[in-house]
């Protein structure tokens, strides 16, 4: 009987058991959190980005077009591209007036359109404010 109880111990062990590997990309490293671009690329951004105005109004904008799920991924309502392009320039830490530009830029819109592409200008019928 002990025997019996020995081998199922060793079985459900070798089940259970995952790879460092694979756990690495399900959790994010501390002070770091992951978001999702709607083209489904996976960013794992610091804690400190936050802080920045632009990934503020990405995650408003994502409340407001995906809601708030609290067993889901956070996806934010750009491309790749775009996501990219906004991790650059806060890496380099971006100037104020360069965040509050680019802060509008995704308030109005710009690029942020029912299929997400990113980086393409908003129909010419529609005024843009002037700051």
């Amino acid at each position: 009987m002990a025997r019996k109880w020995q081998r199922m111990a060793r079985i459900k062990r070798r089940k259970i058991s995952l790879p460092r590997k694979r756990m690495k990309h399900k959790v994010a490293e501390k002070g770091h959190f992951v978001v999702y671009t709607a083209d489904k690329v996976r960013f794992v951004v610091p804690l400190t980005y936050l802080r920045n105005n632009i990934f503020r109004e990405l995650l408003r904008m994502s409340e407001e077009q995906f809601g708030l799920h609290i067993d889901g991924p956070i996806i934010l309502p750009c491309d790749a591209a775009f996501m990219e392009y906004v991790v650059s320039l806060v890496q380099k830490h971006l100037s104020l007036e360069l965040q509050n530009a680019l802060q509008l830029i995704a308030s109005l819109g710009f690029g942020f359109g029912s299929n997400c592409h990113c980086l393409t200008p908003m129909p010419a019928s529609q005024p843009l404010a002037v700051v």
